[in-house]
């Protein structure tokens, strides 16, 4: 699974660099972004804008992630694709997780709280 990571002061954004994460790509998913988070990334933002298609595998493995971070860190999704999105909101994570449009507004948004 290619991941592109970036750097924003305190954030971090994992892109995903696939079309789809599904059951086949959950586990290396998992590992991929455990080994950024054991890197030091406290702050997360997913960008999903590739992501054509997620099952309920690839949903479980974003809830997995979110468990591994914990309390103490953040972790948001951006850039969700409309196929993707039906996903977020038919199994109501849409009310779990702070959803950005895309990765770029969340940047924004956190160099603005910076202040």
């Amino acid at each position: 699974m290619k991941i592109d990571v970036s750097h924003h002061g305190d954030l971090t954004v994992a892109k995903l660099c696939e079309a789809r994460l599904d059951a086949a790509m959950a586990v290396r998913f998992k590992d991929a972004l455990k080994s950024v988070v054991d890197e030091g990334a406290n702050y997360m933002v997913l960008d999903m804008a590739e992501i054509n298609f997620m099952d309920s595998s690839g949903l479980g493995a974003v809830v997995a992630h979110m468990k591994y971070m914990g309390a103490d860190r953040k972790f948001e999704i951006a850039g969700l694709t409309p196929t993707v999105e039906k996903v977020f909101k038919l199994t109501r994570m849409d009310n779990v997780f702070k959803i950005h449009a895309s990765a770029d507004e969340a940047i924004s948004q956190d160099v603005q709280a910076a202040g």
